[in-house]
């Protein structure tokens, strides 16, 4: 399955747990927190000054791995 914008980061955990190498390497280290579990892909990139496209990119290359 394709990660996309619209899923909450705990989504994207439970489905490719990989991906949380990603997400603490762009700085996003609250993955257990509360905030995760309502917070879409797309918002957390926002929240930290990243660009959606260039963060799906790297979380979708890990998923394929």
């Amino acid at each position: 399955m394709k990660i996309t914008k619209d899923l909450t980061i705990s989504q994207v955990l439970e489905m490719s747990p990989d991906t949380a190498n990603v997400f603490v390497k762009n700085g996003m280290h609250c993955l257990g927190c509360f905030i995760a579990s309502g917070e879409t892909v797309e918002q957390a990139a926002e929240a930290h000054g990243l660009k959606i496209d260039e963060l799906l990119k790297e979380l979708n290359s890990v998923e394929a791995s």
